[in-house]
């Protein structure tokens, strides 16, 4: 299989870009989770610094997979609700017209898709007869209790309007924040990649990257660099010529 390319900017060194990019930094030593020990280069100032060498290769095998999704057309669920993680997630997902969730997860997005597959399609319904003019058969009042249950939905649902089934993936920002997303995706056999701190467990994570998942140019560039892997992914694969 051709492995994803990984490497940003002019300098071709992937650390150099982490580096700059203020990936290294950990929370401080005291927040330091044990499952990530080996990961860690150096303490400062009781604040842990990461081995980017090491996260450098987390990213390689993450890429790989995103890169093999890619090539294979799967579905990747973006997940991230914290402040520094929202606008990138949803970028990242729009750009390559995947699902995501940036505001609270609900529980039983995976466990119990069925029920929030009818939210969605409930949302849908709405949007559709909305612009259509379909609403018109209802009362002022009604409608105006309509737009109300639908604005709620729109927040929490919007962003996974079009998925159909069980994502093939989930990518997660901080899995010690979305805790419930990730025991989710564990239970339902979907392969997590994660951006983790310092401060989170790995083990259990099918593909960790550990780095700086509270710093806004952090976020963007690993999350960058796995949309870039699965878009080379998707050209790697041949086009059929026409009979």
């Amino acid at each position: 299989m051709q492995k994803a390319e990984i490497t940003k900017g002019n300098s071709g060194n992937l650390v150099e870009e982490m580096f700059k990019a203020g990936a290294h930094y950990g929370y401080s030593k005291t927040r330091r989770h044990p499952s990530v020990s080996s990961f860690i280069y150096t303490t400062k100032n009781k604040t842990d610094i990461i081995d980017l060498e090491k996260t450098s290769v987390m990213l390689e095998e993450a890429s790989n997979f995103i890169h093999d999704l890619g090539a294979r057309n799967k579905t990747v669920l973006f997940v991230g609700t914290k402040p520094e993680a929202k606008s990138v997630a949803k970028h990242a997902a729009e750009s390559l017209n995947m699902p995501y969730v940036t505001e609270r997860w609900i529980g039983g997005t995976l466990s119990n898709y069925s029920e929030i597959k009818k939210r969605i399609a409930e949302l849908e319904n709405y949007r559709k007869e909305s612009a259509v003019g379909g609403l018109d058969k209802y009362t002022k009042k009604e409608r105006s209790v309509m737009a109300k249950k639908m604005e709620k939905l729109s927040i929490y649902y919007s962003g996974l309007v079009g998925l159909k089934k069980a994502p093939d993936a989930i990518i997660i920002v901080d899995p010690k924040a979305e805790h419930i997303a990730a025991t989710e995706a564990k239970k339902c056999d979907v392969p997590v990649v994660a951006l983790v701190n310092s401060d989170s467990n790995i083990k259990g994570i099918d593909f960790p990257i550990l780095g700086n998942d509270a710093a806004i140019p952090s976020v963007r560039f690993f999350i960058e660099s796995l949309v870039a892997a699965y878009k080379k992914g998707q050209m790697s694969v041949p086009t059929k010529k026409q009979d």
